[in-house]
């Protein structure tokens, strides 16, 4: 051990807040008089051997003193520095009365590979992942521009996790960048694990049951929100990226919009909104004609449907509220179970359960069609929580219906509208464009007008540069 009082006292204090670590190294050169402290499972084994032992098992003593000038080597003086340097990735280094770190972090992480949850056809097939480093170069391999800023802030009080902010300068307004900084230090919690924990942190109104950041593990989609003037925030140990502000509209945007021609794109946009309809209704609508509303369904389907609603000896709403669960349960097995079982589970256990019911007459057949419809479109859309949030308010307007026919669905769709019109994220209007108006973001939410037409950059981001593209002529 270092033979300095002062350097020994500093050593034996970190081996005593490292105390029952089994993974910590303790490893003395006694030849030097150096110690070195470090955790193996989250430095660069290479650099490890590159700069400390191949360096370490040629110099003289004499000459270990000059070894410590290169500038990879940093001098600290107090035990918290070094400690949470070494928490870091850092080799701490006791020589004499010196006590050195190397940065030489590198932890095992997953190769970038093709996103599960946002797969597209055409386009770059790259997704984040769980280091911030990695998700960070790959959004610098696409904005080569000294403008993208990256700030950095530690949240959790025992996990330390780095939240980092990135903006375009002189694109995004700094009022939100401000105000989304402010809310990310107020927070105060031992653990963040990811990004969906921490968004319930940020958001105006973390009650709601619509997400009001976007999230995304796509690098383009990220870069295109960077570009709309949007602020970007990436959490160590997470491959989720949230995006503010958000509108409800942007959820229904896919990067294949962009990607295929404009007519494609904009047909594929107007089917998400017409999902969404689907979702929402179908099945509600199935409990109203079936309660109340007789008289809307055409003779000869309504003969059709008598017959197999004949044996049913529930209320339409229980029906359909009963085969909306089993499709919920489907859904939550297949995406629990292994990738090939789950797959089975989901085709095999809708069409037996489905077949099952049927003949057994706890449902009708119309109703399976109805509830396996909604389903089919939940599915359209690409946000995966804004389907989730969706299909729970599915079963609020079904209850609706069975209690007030039409006027229920009205009246559910009404307080829906309402409260997204009530929601903001991070002080800017959920509805943008609609509320407040901008009739020209239009051709890039209800639509996916040409690129020569996306000139400027949306509304909602409120950028002091909003000018997008010049058309030349």
């Amino acid at each position: 051990m270092d033979a300095n009082p002062q350097s020994a006292s500093m050593l034996r204090h970190v081996l005593e807040e490292f105390d029952q670590c089994a993974d910590l190294i303790f490893r003395s050169f006694p030849e030097i008089r150096t110690d070195i402290v470090y955790f193996p499972s989250i430095v660069d084994q290479k650099l490890f051997s590159d700069e400390i032992l191949a360096p370490f098992a040629q110099v003289q003593l004499d000459e270990v003193e000059q070894l410590f000038q290169q500038s990879q080597f940093t001098r600290v003086t107090d035990s918290k520095t070094v400690i949470a340097g070494i928490l870091a990735g850092s080799v701490a280094i006791f020589h004499d009365k010196n006590i050195y770190l190397l940065d030489i972090y590198g932890p095992k992480t997953r190769t970038v590979q093709q996103s599960e949850t946002e797969t597209i056809i055409a386009g770059p097939h790259d997704a984040f992942v769980e280091s911030a480093m990695t998700n960070i170069s790959l959004i610098r391999q696409r904005i080569k521009s000294s403008h993208l800023k990256i700030k950095e802030y530690s949240v959790g009080e025992i996990t330390k996790t780095s939240v980092y902010v990135l903006y375009i300068k002189d694109i995004a307004n700094m009022k939100y960048v401000g105000e989304l900084e402010k809310r990310i230090k107020r927070v105060e919690i031992d653990a963040i694990n990811d990004g969906g924990m921490l968004t319930q942190f940020l958001e105006d109104r973390p009650n709601s049951v619509f997400p009001q950041f976007l999230t995304t593990e796509r690098p383009d989609v990220a870069v295109s929100k960077l570009a709309a003037g949007r602020i970007i925030t990436l959490i160590d140990n997470s491959p989720t990226v949230l995006a503010a502000p958000s509108a409800f509209f942007e959820f229904f945007s896919s990067p294949d919009d962009y990607y295929q021609r404009w007519a494609l794109g904009t047909a594929l946009r107007l089917l998400r909104y017409l999902a969404l309809l689907i979702t929402i209704s179908f099945t509600a609508f199935y409990v109203s004609v079936t309660t109340f509303h007789y008289e809307m369904i055409p003779e000869a389907l309504l003969r059709t449907l008598a017959e197999s609603r004949n044996r049913v000896p529930f209320p339409p709403v229980y029906e359909a509220l009963l085969m909306e669960t089993m499709i919920e349960l489907l859904r939550e097995a297949g995406a629990r179970l292994p990738t090939k079982i789950g797959q089975t589970i989901g085709i095999v256990g809708g069409i037996v359960i489905g077949q099952a019911a049927v003949q057994a007459g706890l449902t009708s057949n119309v109703l399976i069609i109805a509830v396996a419809s909604s389903a089919i479109a939940s599915f359209v859309i690409p946000s995966y929580m804004m389907s989730a949030s969706i299909r729970l308010v599915r079963f609020g307007i079904i209850i609706l219906a069975g209690i007030w026919g039409n006027i229920g669905i009205a009246m559910g769709v009404a307080l829906i509208v309402t409260h997204i019109s009530s929601l903001t994220s991070l002080g800017s209007s959920y509805l943008t464009p609609v509320a407040p108006m901008a009739p020209g973001d239009w051709k890039d939410n209800f639509i996916r007008a040409p690129f020569t037409f996306l000139t400027r950059r949306p509304s909602q981001s409120e950028s002091p540069n909003p000018i997008r593209q010049i058309k030349r002529k």
